[in-house]
């Protein structure tokens, strides 16, 4: 795996990217990156009951040589997508990566029939509001206290998928 702090390193592995859907086998990696990532990570068994038992939820994982660099989530319900979950791991931030899982995010959303997508960003996360707004994302109101670990607010952001390029813009 290339050293991950470096700079170079993340711009020369950049298309070496993979994505796939996740499977069970990729759990426990992914319970790694989310305890590297958030404060209030995601259970083990909360990720196999997303992959065994709903219906709506479609996951990915980002690979790079072989590793699991990142990984997102959404449930799909009817024309709408609702992100659970998007993480890239330490090291691998700050270079692009994040954007490009959520456009691979978006894309399946709109290979999914949907028509809108939906997410919860914490109001103090600036850096997710700049990406997420760039990628189409508006703001639409706010769940207080919606984050367990600090009662922090969160930002309610829709994007609509069906506006032309939405999903397919590249700036």
């Amino acid at each position: 795996m290339p050293d991950q702090a470096s700079g170079a390193a993340g711009i020369r592995a950049r298309d070496e990217i993979e994505f796939r859907p996740m499977a069970l086998d990729d759990v426990q990696t992914i319970v790694e990156i989310e305890r590297e990532v958030f404060t209030a990570p995601w259970s083990y068994e909360a990720f196999v009951n997303e992959l065994r038992h709903n219906h709506f939820a479609r996951y990915l994982v980002m690979i790079n040589d072989g590793c699991i660099i990142g990984y997102g989530g959404m449930w799909t319900i009817i024309d709408e997508a609702h992100v659970t979950n998007i993480a890239v791991r330490n090291g691998w931030r700050g270079y692009g990566y994040g954007e490009r899982l959520m456009r691979e995010l978006q894309k399946l959303a709109v290979e999914n029939g949907t028509t809108a997508m939906t997410l919860e960003v914490r109001v103090s996360n600036e850096v997710a509001q700049r990406l997420y707004r760039k990628l189409g994302f508006k703001p639409s109101g706010l769940r207080p206290k919606y984050y367990t670990d600090n009662q922090e607010d969160a930002l309610i952001m829709w994007a609509d998928l069906a506006e032309e390029g939405a999903a397919d813009h590249n700036d």
